[in-house]
């Protein structure tokens, strides 16, 4: 076209642009989509032709007075563009928008702050903590804002910042300001069924996508409530589901009762936590859950060193109520820290570590903590279970875990301080030889990987020993390298503390210092090796070695068959051990030696059940023999039919065990009786009378509701396992069993105990249907006739 034409019709399209609505007018005459054709849908596909649209809307026309006033004039029609309703124009609309805000917001961001996005935030700024309203003023119940008004200000948010995708610093800080307010909104609808949850969700994960790494955990502190980097819900307004499955903000009053208070805000802190932590588990591969995790734990650590150097005001007299309130918000940061990370670390604990860094500082916090503040105290347990796990992960890590580089040692070499300060100041010698050993091998690239981080790494690992990966000190068959004396002089010690150890029990000789050529091999060495692995203070090494031992009874090992008598003692004192996963694992290899050797091994088992150890404290002894208690139950399930012939002695112990004085092995001698009544089924023989005199006068007499609901489940189980034999086994008893079940249901005050006797009464009811009423069977005869 000639210039004068072009000239023309721009100034007509400017003047038309700054009168009211012209920017929607000017809009659909320059995408030809005002017929609602496919023109329409022609124009939203090219997505180009928006783009150019929306650039020539950011540029000010030259009639007009000034940028300040003609932004004054189209932000407001622009943000309109965003609202409109015609599907089909909605499209090319959105984009034109988005692309115009973008445009005006790094062209000229004061004025595209002022006029765009300050109106666009405006109802999620409305409720926040930074506003400048004075809510005191409002009525109880008032509409902050209303729920047409709220979604329409998710959506525009969704539509802006998500689909736009600017990650520029003013888009980013002028969205963090009104996080606070989209993370509570996201947790209600999380509660709730609304269709704000999804959109919510894709701003905070944007956001956190977008941002750099210490702004989102920054961000991610404060939507925790750990910080104030983040506005957050006004403490007055209350969120409330709206009619059309959105959301409204109402201001409520000021709740009185403290109790109430207390509940709300615990309540509160609760679902925000619960939220953050679903929140992170969308974030594992990037690795900002990891960081978190780890930016947790080195809040905690200092916690606990603020707590420890800030004297208690409420036990130091003269202290003032100043003081007194920062202890308290101390002690409630402190809460809300380990709160954030006992959820951490349930929720997305499994994948949290992405890479060698992240394991790096994740160890570093704990070898941290562990160096300024040693296990003592209630939690010291706690504390040395963290230290051997985190450092079990370094072994793991250079045990073959992972292949490693050489950048990646030089990731673990920050770590060598720490463990050279624990090495020197931790009270306990084994960890100080563990930290040492893991010194030496980050060091040396693991040129030099000593015994004990073998053991380790096998420990977390759960492998066998010595099947780790292949280095110059672990290879069989070759010479390993030389010890630093140091080194030397620490294994020496270890060994005599070991070999110490070993004396004050019946185990291994002398033949246990001799290493295992090759753990492997059913080897006496080997076998020698698990067995000096067996009382590793260690808790996963320990267990590891014993999982080893029962694979080797269940392998039919002839030298483990051979020395069963050997095993059978390490396994009980396993049995003994207070870590969940070494007794358990001692357990398991208990029954399976019993399952293999009934004859020599159950009565070992059944002398200890009845006469516990002596010297023993009575709490002690009777966890040990309701863990044995468990290795007779497990050893009954694999004997199958062949428990007959073990059937008295079985029965006599846990009829002994119903009458201790302590009410949970009673309870647990209950149980496994009526396992054991269940299976036996129809060769109970006689010994059906003695059961049902134990079960009757526990049920009737006995102080403990557990016990009472044990004895009546011993019922329940007879009755099942006995089924449609009910009549012919019971035929003695069966009515002093039915007047007990009627006993327990009407005069019983435990509630699970009724629940018992019902169960029972309608499996005796079904079984007698099944005797008085058979069910009749159609059957079809043909005979031939001569």
């Amino acid at each position: 076209a000639p210039a004068w034409l072009r000239r023309l019709c721009g100034h007509l399209l400017s003047e038309r642009l700054l009168r009211p609505g012209g920017v929607q007018a000017v809009v659909r005459g320059v995408l030809e989509g005002t017929d609602g054709g496919a023109g329409t849908e022609a124009a939203a596909l090219d997505w180009r032709k928006c783009d150019a649209v929306g650039k020539i809307l950011a540029a000010c026309p030259q009639q007009c007075l000034s940028l300040e006033d003609y932004y004054r004039q189209v932000c407001p029609q622009i943000l309109g563009l965003l609202h409109v309703q015609d599907k089909v124009a909605a499209r090319q609309f959105q984009r034109v928008a988005t692309t115009t805000l973008l445009t005006m917001a790094r062209e000229q961001p004061q004025l595209a702050e002022r006029h765009l996005l300050q109106p666009l935030l405006a109802p999620l700024r409305r409720c926040s903590e930074a506003a400048e309203l004075a809510l005191e003023d409002l009525a109880a119940g008032a509409v902050l804002v209303p729920e047409a008004e709220l979604g329409s200000c998710v959506e525009d948010v969704l539509k802006v910042y998500v689909v736009g995708n600017d990650s520029s610093s003013l888009l980013l800080g002028s969205l963090q300001s009104v996080l606070g307010v989209v993370f509570s909104l996201y947790s209600f609808a999380k509660q709730n069924v609304s269709y704000l949850r999804s959109p919510c969700q894709d701003i905070l994960l944007w956001f956190l996508e977008k941002a750099e790494r210490e702004q989102s955990l920054a961000v991610l502190e404060g939507l925790a409530g750990l910080s104030s980097h983040v506005p957050t819900l006004y403490p007055r307004c209350q969120l409330h589901v709206g009619s059309e499955g959105g959301a409204t903000i109402v201001v409520e009053e000021t709740i009185s009762n403290e109790d109430e208070a207390l509940y709300q805000k615990i309540s509160s802190e609760q679902c925000h936590v619960e939220s953050l932590v679903e929140l992170l588990s969308h974030c594992q591969k990037s690795g900002l859950a990891g960081d978190f995790f780890i930016h947790c734990l080195k809040e905690l650590t200092q916690v606990a060193a603020d707590d420890e150097a800030a004297p208690n005001p409420a036990v130091e007299p003269g202290g003032s109520l100043l003081e007194l309130e920062q202890y308290q918000a101390r002690q409630g940061r402190k809460l809300l820290v380990l709160q954030l990370v006992a959820a951490l670390c349930e929720g997305v604990s499994d994948t949290v570590f992405t890479d060698i860094v992240q394991v790096q500082e994740f160890v570093a916090a704990v070898l941290h903590r562990a160096c300024a503040h040693p296990a003592r105290g209630p939690g010291a347990a706690a504390e040395v279970q963290t230290l051997a796990m985190a450092m079990g992960l370094v072994a793991a890590v250079l045990g073959g875990a992972v292949q490693l580089q050489s950048s990646d040692f030089e990731v673990l070499k920050r770590l060598v301080p720490l463990l050279e300060e624990l090495s020197r100041t931790y009270p306990e010698p084994l960890t100080q030889e563990l930290a040492s050993d893991l010194r030496i091998a980050i060091c040396t690239h693991g040129a030099c990987s000593p015994g004990t981080v073998g053991a380790a790494a096998d420990g977390v690992l759960g492998r066998k020993p010595g099947t780790g990966a292949p280095s110059p000190a672990g290879v069989p068959g070759r010479a390993p390298s030389p010890p630093s004396p140091r080194h030397g002089h620490g294994s020496a010690s270890a060994h005599r503390e070991r070999s110490e150890e070993q004396s004050t029990r019946p185990e291994p000789g002398a033949s246990a210092a001799s290493p295992a050529p090759c753990a492997d091999s059913p080897a006496p060495a080997g076998l020698q090796e698990l067995l000096v692995s067996a009382y590793d203070p260690q808790p996963p090494s320990r267990a590891a070695a014993l999982r080893r031992l029962a694979s080797l009874v269940t392998q039919q090992d002839p030298e483990a068959l051979r020395r069963q008598e050997k095993l059978l003692q390490v396994f009980l004192e396993n049995v003994q051990h207070e870590d969940a996963f070494v007794y358990l694992s001692a357990i398991q290899g208990v029954a399976l030696l019993s399952s293999e050797y009934p004859e020599r091994i159950l009565p070992v088992l059944l002398a200890r059940y009845e006469c516990p150890a002596q010297g023993t404290e009575d709490a002690a002894a009777a966890v040990t023999r309701m863990k044995l208690g468990e290795v007779l139950m497990r050893a009954t399930r694999a004997l199958g039919d062949m428990v007959f012939q073990h059937r008295e002695p079985l029965i006599r112990a846990f009829l002994r065990g119903a009458r201790d004085p302590d009410s949970a092995l009673r309870a647990s001698s209950l149980s496994n009786l009526g396992e054991l009544c269940q299976h036996l089924g129809f060769q109970l023989g006689s010994i059906i009378q003695e059961v049902t005199c134990c079960v009757t006068a526990v049920a009737r007499t006995d102080p403990e509701a557990e016990v009472r609901r044990a004895a009546v489940h011993v019922v329940v189980l007879l009755l099942r396992g006995l089924s449609e034999k009910v009549t012919e086994v019971l035929r003695d008893v069966l009515r002093d069993l039915y007047r007990l079940l009627k006993h327990v249901a009407t005069a019983e005050r435990d509630g699970a105990t009724v629940l018992h006797a019902q169960l029972a009464l309608e499996e005796l009811d079904a079984a007698m249907r099944r005797v008085l009423f058979p069910p009749q069977t159609l059957e079809k005869k043909i005979v031939v006739l001569p």
